[in-house]
C-alpha cells in the first residue's frame, strides 16, 4: 500500500539516490531535507505558483498541442493563473513536442486523402513555440518527448524493449491526466489495443476495478493488460500476482540541440 501519493513515490523509486520529502509546508520541507539529508539543492513541483518561497530559477512544462486549454482559468478551464504571468518564467519546456508535428502530419494525410486542397498549417507544437518566443522572448524555449522506454511486467519481473509490444493484442488503461495520450502511444508503438479505458488523473483504483479490467481482457481474448508506470503504483497492492498484467515506463527526453538547458542551470548555480 502506497504511504505517499502515486507520484512522489514513483520518483522516489526512480532517484533513490535522491530523498524526496512531502509536505503541506514546502519551507518545512526543504528544512528538513537540509537537516536530515544535508540537501542543498532543492527541485520543487508545481512550485511556480508557490510565491511564499523565493526560486533561484523558474521553469515552467507545458503541453506542446495544448499548453492554455481554452484561456479560462479553474474551475472554468485549465489555467491557474493568467498567460500573462509566464513572464516570471526563467525558462520553458514543451513536452510531447514531437507528438504535435506527427499530429498535424497525420491530419494533412487525411486531407490529401478526401481530395481537400492541400493546405499546410503550421504545426501547433511549432506554433506554441513561435508564441512563446515572441511573447517573452528574454526565457528560452526547451523541447521534450515522452518515450517510450520499458515494458515491465512486475508479476515475473521481465522486461522488454517497447518493440514487444508490437502486433499484440492488448487491453490498456489509464488515469492520468490525459489518457488518450497513453492510447496514442500504444497505438504508434503497433499494438493492437482491442479495448481501452480511461479513468480521472490520480484515480483510486479499487479491488473492483482490477477485476473488471482483468475480465475484460479475458473477453476480449487479449494477450495482456496493460496500463502506465504510474496507475501501477496505486494498483500494486490488488495484483502482486497476475502475470499477464505490465506496464509501459516512459522516458522524459529532451530533443536533440537542446543542450543549452543543462548550461542554464549550471551557470545559474555558478552565480
Amino acid at each position: 500500500m502506497l504511504t505517499a501519493g502515486d507520484e512522489p513515490s514513483l520518483m522516489a523509486r526512480a532517484i533513490p539516490e535522491s530523498p524526496v520529502i512531502i509536505s503541506r509546508s514546502r519551507y518545512r520541507a526543504g528544512i528538513h531535507a537540509h537537516n536530515r539529508f544535508g540537501s542543498d539543492f532543492f527541485i520543487l513541483d508545481d512550485g511556480f505558483q508557490h510565491l511564499q518561497l523565493t526560486r533561484d530559477l523558474d521553469m515552467v512544462l507545458m503541453d506542446a498541442i495544448d499548453p492554455f486549454g481554452n484561456g479560462h482559468l479553474l474551475p472554468w478551464g485549465s489555467l491557474r493563473e493568467p498567460v500573462k504571468e509566464l513572464s516570471r518564467a526563467d525558462a520553458f519546456i514543451l513536452t510531447r513536442f514531437s507528438r504535435g508535428q506527427n499530429m498535424e502530419r497525420g491530419l494533412r494525410g487525411i486531407r490529401r486523402k478526401i481530395g481537400q486542397a492541400a493546405v499546410y498549417a503550421v504545426p501547433r507544437a511549432e506554433k506554441t513555440l513561435a508564441f512563446l518566443k515572441e511573447r517573452f522572448p528574454s526565457a528560452p524555449v526547451f523541447c521534450a518527448d515522452h518515450c517510450p522506454d520499458k515494458v515491465v511486467f512486475p508479476a515475473t519481473g521481465e522486461v522488454h524493449e517497447p518493440g514487444f509490444l508490437e502486433n499484440k493484442g492488448v487491453v490498456a488503461f489509464a488515469g492520468i491526466a490525459h489518457p488518450e495520450y497513453f492510447r496514442e502511444l500504444l497505438v504508434s508503438l503497433g499494438v493492437e489495443v482491442i479495448r481501452f479505458r480511461g479513468f480521472r488523473d490520480h484515480s483510486l483504483f479499487s479491488r473492483k476495478d482490477l477485476e473488471d479490467m482483468i475480465h475484460a481482457k479475458e473477453a476480449a481474448g487479449a494477450r495482456y493488460l496493460l496500463t502506465t508506470e504510474k496507475d501501477w503504483m496505486r494498483i500494486a497492492p490488488f495484483a502482486p500476482g497476475y502475470v499477464d498484467l505490465a506496464y509501459l515506463r516512459i522516458r522524459f527526453t529532451l530533443l536533440p540541440g537542446q543542450h543549452g538547458f543543462f548550461r542554464m542551470i549550471r551557470d545559474d548555480l555558478k552565480e
